[in-house]
């Protein structure tokens, strides 16, 4: 379901901002772009449990019992994403300020994909809004009151989704959508990986290989967000401005 919004919402982006792409070369690079952001995800997570994958080959391909890890998606697929795009002229960074928000959007919607399953649960808690799953079929702990994890990160997509909608007549050069996306994203991660419970690779003693992707992510985007602007904003008050915009 989250493939699917992103993809309507990026067909329609396409076609009011009219930034000259083919209908065959758009659907080449989403077909290409899901296929890598599957596969890489569930590289990610393989590598992450090798013994189990090692011996147990053929559950590599059982992707519906669960084991995606995000970051893993959105390395391979950035990286098809600009390959394919260089082949065909397309304007990469603006596609990726296109696709920026519809990411954060299915994010949010996979992230409630993985509440109804039980995957990505969290510790236990006594909160008031802590989730007990009793189904015998949810790959959740069970009987017990857990962080609903997924559906706080669920919420932190959302709200990325409505801030970058926000931002997007607001920003200073392409691709500053998507370092936003990947800033803000590796940020609220890093908070929900803390209440996390369930078994996936670590790092460090409390440093999970997602926070450590992310905290790496984030100080590159965030850097880059404030040396791009900083460039915008001087070459404007130069009165020589030219939009630092790379196609």
């Amino acid at each position: 379901m989250g493939l699917v919004t992103g993809a309507i919402l990026v067909f329609l982006k396409v076609r009011k901002r009219g930034i000259g792409i083919s209908p065959e070369a758009g659907a080449g690079l989403f077909f290409y772009t899901v296929l890598s952001a599957i596969l890489g995800s569930r590289l990610l997570f393989a590598l992450l449990n090798f013994d189990f994958f090692r011996r147990n080959p053929l559950h590599f391909f059982k992707i519906w019992e669960g084991g995606l890890v995000f970051y893993g998606g959105l390395i391979l697929a950035g990286a098809v994403s600009i390959l394919y795009s260089r082949w065909h002229r397309l304007p990469i960074l603006k596609l990726l300020d296109l696709v920026s928000s519809p990411i954060a959007l299915g994010l949010s919607f996979g992230r409630i994909g993985c509440f109804l399953a039980g995957c990505c649960y969290g510790k236990e808690t006594d909160l008031p809004w802590g989730v007990v799953f009793t189904d015998p079929n949810s790959l959740a702990r069970l009987n017990v009151p857990l962080h609903p994890t997924q559906l706080y990160d669920a919420a932190n997509g959302l709200a990325i989704f409505f801030f970058l909608n926000w931002m997007e007549k607001r920003k200073a050069f392409d691709g500053e959508m998507f370092l936003l996306l990947l800033g803000l994203y590796s940020v609220g991660r890093f908070f929900v990986e803390r209440l996390r419970g369930d078994p996936r690779g670590f790092l460090f003693q409390d440093v999970s290989t997602s926070q450590g992707i992310g905290i790496l992510l984030a100080l590159c985007s965030f850097f880059m967000l404030f040396y791009l602007r900083r460039t915008y904003g001087r070459q404007r008050d130069d009165g020589g401005f030219r939009d630092p915009k790379i196609s």
